[in-house]
């Protein structure tokens, strides 16, 4: 059941909806595999890749909600839960314990480049059914990969 009447076809909005909750699960475990990382990151190069992950679960979680609120505004209820997020999302898993600052940024790396893999096929995917959508995925992704510039550049 919808209680907001979508401007999209059906069949738009099941394109447009399955991008944007798609973009809402990888988001929101980027920002948890984000600060998990962050709190157990050690090494010589601690305070700059513990600040640096920081400002990724900061544009994580500002998109996260640009994001859900715009399924929300086309009628499809997004879905953070945990178990979804654990059950959908294209990030690995972070090892348990301390993570040396050299693993750290190979993790962070490895799952921007997951999420912005899935990222730039609902750009693909959304632009003809919902320019709206379209946009806001091509702003997250041009951040996201603006971070993974940033962290593939510590690992050289």
């Amino acid at each position: 059941m919808s209680v907001v009447k979508s401007p999209l076809s059906d069949a738009d909005l099941k394109t447009v909806g399955n991008a944007l909750q798609g973009a809402l699960v990888d988001l929101v475990d980027l920002a948890l595999v984000a600060k998990q990382v962050h709190w157990n990151v050690v090494g010589p190069r601690f305070r700059s890749v513990h600040l640096q992950l920081d400002e990724v679960v900061d544009t994580a979680r500002l998109h996260s909600d640009t994001v859900a609120e715009r399924a929300s505004a086309l009628g499809v209820s997004p879905d953070g839960r945990s178990a979804t997020v654990a059950s959908s999302s294209a990030i690995g898993t972070v090892p348990e314990g301390w993570i040396n600052d050299e693993e750290a940024v190979q993790i962070l790396v490895a799952a921007l480049g997951a999420v912005i893999t899935r990222m730039r096929e609902r750009v693909d995917a959304t632009g003809d059914p919902d320019p709206v959508s379209q946009d806001i995925l091509i702003t997250l992704t041009g951040e996201l990969e603006k971070h993974a510039w940033m962290f593939q550049a510590e690992s050289v």
